[in-house]
């Protein structure tokens, strides 16, 4: 019994050592300075093809707003905590379609006239990890407004997409482990 015990403790500090891999993560947004009445919640699926990102916002007014992974779970009383998009690799900011854009780069969420997102798409830089390139115990924040994409003439486009202030936020955790 002992040897069994002994083998369990060695395998989960070595699986905690190789940042195993995360089937499932998701994260609950809401608004910690109370402001706005934003809330949701969104899965992250590992899959073949990457990691699928879904689920819903609640309360966020109709139209197109920037989803980014931030750095930090720092979220505090009003998102301002999580820093800047994610981006270990120190590349331009990006559509989720272009082939250089940071790892945080989500693109934009689409809320219809009820203040209702659906979320449901794959992302291939996302990593469902801790190591430097994972977004395991960072944040997602939803912006104010559209993000460009990195489209913009100004430092702002290339670093966040001139997507405004942060309605709602929440950090990404690990709901089912291998």
């Amino acid at each position: 019994m002992f040897k069994v015990l002994l083998a369990a403790a060695i395998l989960s500090f070595s699986c905690h050592l190789c940042n195993c891999a995360v089937k499932t993560a998701y994260v609950h947004l809401r608004d910690p300075s109370g402001s706005t009445e934003v809330t949701g919640e969104l899965n992250f699926t590992q899959t073949a093809n990457g990691v699928r990102i879904h689920g819903k916002i609640l309360g966020i007014h109709e139209g197109l707003h920037g989803g980014h992974v931030h750095e930090s779970a720092n979220i505090g009383r009003s998102c301002a905590g999580a820093g800047g998009v994610f981006n270990p690799h120190n590349v331009p900011h990006g559509s989720p379609k272009d082939k250089i854009r940071t790892v945080g780069d989500l693109g934009n969420v689409v809320a219809d006239e009820y203040g209702v997102a659906v979320v449901d798409f794959f992302d291939d830089l996302v990593r469902l990890n801790t190591d430097v390139d994972g977004v395991i115990g960072r944040s997602y924040v939803i912006h104010e407004k559209e993000d460009d994409l990195g489209r913009g003439n100004n430092k702002e486009s290339k670093t966040n997409g001139n997507c405004g202030g942060l309605i709602a936020c929440g950090v990404i955790e690990v709901l089912e482990e291998d």
